[in-house]
């Protein structure tokens, strides 16, 4: 499960066993778990996080998108 980012106490991962999937990005903060498509970046997710919250985290996986796709097909296209 490769960890992307680590920011503010959030972990932005996915797991390895998702190739099969179109590009996304879970996002962890404790127990409050989101999963954002990454094209376009859409909330496809969530548990625990409240609707205010998802809003500025969504704003946060913009801003990185592109490092995250890099991982991703890093990954999963090797």
């Amino acid at each position: 499960m490769p960890t992307i980012l680590r920011l503010d106490g959030y972990r932005f991962f996915f797991y390895s066993g998702e190739g099969n999937e179109p590009p996304h990005v879970h996002v962890e903060l404790g127990d409050r778990l989101a999963k954002y498509w990454l094209v376009p970046v859409e909330l496809a997710s969530s548990k625990r996080f409240r609707s205010h919250e998802l809003g500025p985290l969504r704003e946060t996986v913009l801003a990185h998108r592109d490092a995250f796709l890099k991982a991703w097909h890093e990954h999963f296209d090797a």
